[in-house]
This record gives structure tokens, sequence and C-alpha cells, in this order.
């Protein structure tokens, strides 16, 4: 592991705060009554790693690219991963902004605004060989998907 800047790190992480900026000013119907039956536990091991994640992802240099090798998929398949996130936010703002369709799957991924990013930063894990990312990702993947579905868990019963 090499400390320095990570582009890459950057992107992802524009790619990750930009849609959340504008559902800001978006945010579903009801997600207000919805956010303050959240789990403390999880919304603790949620700031936690996303405070871990968003330095953790810039402070690497073995986050950006190399050599293009086999290896360099695991890049790709984070890259990916993002893009896919992109694609849930234009749905998203394109729809009735509903708590049904910010809790919604996308391309087959269940509760795809949590997930996708996730998922995202646990591969450049992956391909930085960071096991401090890793870790990173692990509580920020319990905290923020358990709320997420925590969330449509009690949509589903309404």
């Amino acid at each position: 592991m090499h400390l320095g800047f990570s582009y890459v790190g950057l992107l992802f992480l524009l790619m990750l705060f930009v849609p959340n900026f504008f559902w800001t000013k978006n945010k579903p119907r009801g997600y207000e009554a919805a956010e303050k039956e959240e789990n403390r536990l999880l919304l603790c091991l949620e700031r936690i790693g996303q405070v871990l994640v968003t330095t953790l992802c810039l402070i690497f240099t073995d986050f950006n690219i190399g050599r293009i090798r086999p290896w360099s998929l695991w890049l790709l398949a984070a890259f990916l991963c993002m893009l896919a996130y992109e694609g849930y936010w234009l749905r998203y703002f394109k729809s009735e902004k509903t708590l049904r369709d910010f809790y919604s799957s996308f391309m087959g991924m269940p509760l795809a605004g949590a997930t996708l990013p996730v998922l995202a930063f646990g591969l450049l894990a992956v391909y930085g060989k960071n096991p401090y990312l890793a870790a990173a990702v692990l509580l920020l993947g319990v905290g923020h998907i358990g709320i997420h579905l925590q969330h449509k868990r009690a949509l589903d019963k309404a």
C-alpha cells in the first residue's frame, strides 16, 4: 500500500456525492418519518464507514490506474458498479420520487441505491489490495445497507 493521492478515489467519490447532493432536494415523500426510526447502531456503523471510506479511497495511490493486466478487471467491475449506481439515480430522478422508487432494485441489484456503491468500493478495495478500505467498506455496508433494508421492510409492511 502506497500513500498519496488517488484520482480514481476522487472520481468514485464524485460519482457518489453528486447524485446525493441532488437527492437532498428530491427526497422521497415520507423519508423523514422513516429516518426517525433508524437503528442507532446501524447509523453509527454507517457514519464511521462513510468517514473511513471517504478518507481511505483518497489517500492510497494503489487505486489509481497502473499497468493494464487481468487484475485491472477488479477496477473495471468497480467502475461498472458506479455506472450502474448513476443509472439508478437517473431512473429515480425521473420517477415520482416515492419511497418505493428510492428503495427499488436496479438491474437485478436489490436496494441498488445502497448496495451498488458499497459493492463498488469493496471491489476498489480488492483492486488496490487494501485491507483498510475493505474493513471500512464492511462497516459502511452493514450500516448503510442495514438501514435501507430496515426502511424497505417497514415500507413493505405498510
